[in-house]
């Protein structure tokens, strides 16, 4: 066994003597006698934010867990309301857990949806009278959300404005809500959001300059697929936090030229529609008009790291520029270049006039200058620069679309035989 350590003696009288304080134990208020009860509601409340929704509720066994869990801030998981039974514990956690920070709203099994909310589509009601509803009000007693996401196809029907009531929201999702009526303006009371993502909804209204009371603290504005959006992108152009606006499939309109040096200085992505001038798929009025978009997109495209990549954009046919070729022998492949695409061919950007079928284009209209002869990349360059130069065939010599008079003579020649 080993030696006992020998106790030092101190006389008391001594100068040196030195008092020491009783070593405070690590256990509850120093009692190393602590119990259970000696732990405050407090406390409790604190150790159950490590927890999840359901396991806070079923530890919930006495009046003192039970106060401790109504205080408990809940920290953000996926609560996801899908069921019947899922509604139920979500109605139980609206007195048992008002502090729950996060719910994904769902629809439920056939059979089910929630109660219908103001100007619901007649319809649609009428389809569904006789489903059994429940109750979607009992969401508005979780005060402290802090991210809400609505995916009901069918489940909701009509304006539901308690939806758009948290103070404390920062995330906010609706995604294929079909029969969800809302408009841009009731997001103005959520003065706290920094992500809204909006996704195929088709009774959403609205224009995105009503975003601007929410514009210190927005950091990810997606709206895709809700044609009744619209207002101008270059409204949202000084948002000091913004760092992704997709905007496709909406109504949204403005022009991509009118980027200053100054505007979106943080975005990392951006996404236009085809209303916009320069967005994806836009249709050009002029053939005139094309060179100053194209310089502004590559301009952009330095500093926005997701922009542009894989667009495409064409020639409108109410354009005064824009001309058939109705010779019944031709074939796909006589489509008149009134495509433009962007194309890297090393380390360099340009872009060109192209067909639909991409196999007939014009000459290159570079954006970047050549790289230099003695960097690692320029012989990568020639040789693809190479391969694209003799591949030009129809409308070599042209930077843009030939005139009606040149194509008709071009396509004429080729079907003699002698282009």
């Amino acid at each position: 066994m080993p030696r006992p350590k020998k106790q030092r003696l101190i006389d008391a009288s001594s100068e040196a003597a030195v008092v020491l304080p009783p070593r405070r134990s690590r256990r509850i208020a120093g009692r190393p006698d602590a119990t259970f009860d000696d732990l405050g509601v407090d406390v409790i409340a604190i150790i159950y934010g490590f927890l999840g929704p359901f396991d806070i509720m079923r530890s919930r066994l006495c009046r003192k867990l039970r106060k401790a869990a109504t205080t408990t801030t809940v920290p953000p998981t996926n609560f996801t309301v899908n069921s019947v039974q899922k509604h139920n514990a979500m109605r139980a956690m609206a007195t048992a857990l008002p502090n729950l920070q996060e719910i994904n709203l769902h629809d439920m099994e056939y059979g089910h949806r929630f109660v219908d909310g103001e100007d619901p589509d007649e319809s649609m009601t009428a389809a569904t009278a006789n489903e059994t509803i429940h109750d979607i009000n009992i969401i508005t007693n979780f005060r402290k959300l802090r991210e809400l996401h609505v995916h009901t196809h069918s489940s909701m029907n009509g304006r539901y404005p308690f939806l758009f009531n948290f103070q404390l929201l920062q995330k906010f999702t609706m995604f294929g809500c079909f029969n969800l009526k809302w408009d841009l303006s009731m997001l103005e009371g959520l003065s706290l959001l920094k992500e809204l993502h909006c996704y195929n909804n088709n009774f959403l209204t609205g224009n995105i300059n009503s975003l601007r009371e929410l514009k210190d603290t927005l950091e990810k504005v997606i709206i895709s697929l809700c044609p009744d959006v619209e207002g101008n992108f270059n409204d949202l152009a000084d948002f000091p936090s913004l760092v992704k606006l997709e905007l496709s499939l909406t109504s949204v309109s403005g022009d991509i030229r009118k980027i200053g040096e100054n505007d979106f200085l943080k975005l990392e992505h951006l996404g236009l529609p085809d209303t916009v001038c320069g967005g994806r798929e836009y249709e050009f009025h002029r053939i005139s008009d094309v060179p100053e978009v194209m310089h502004s997109i590559h301009h952009l495209r330095k500093r926005v790291l997701e922009f542009a990549e894989g667009w495409t954009w064409s020639l409108s046919e109410l354009s005064p520029d824009f001309y058939h070729f109705d010779n019944p022998r031709a074939s796909d492949l006589d489509d008149v270049p009134f495509f433009v695409a962007m194309v890297q061919v090393g380390s360099r950007l340009g872009w060109r006039w192209e067909n639909d079928a991409s196999d007939q284009h014009c000459e290159m209209n570079w954006l970047d200058p050549e790289p230099e002869k003695e960097s690692s990349d320029y012989e990568e360059y020639t040789l693809e620069l190479q391969a694209m130069q003799e591949k030009i065939d129809l409308y070599r010599g042209f930077q843009q679309p030939p005139t009606e008079a040149e194509y008709n003579r071009i396509q004429n020649m080729r079907m003699r035989g002698l282009y």
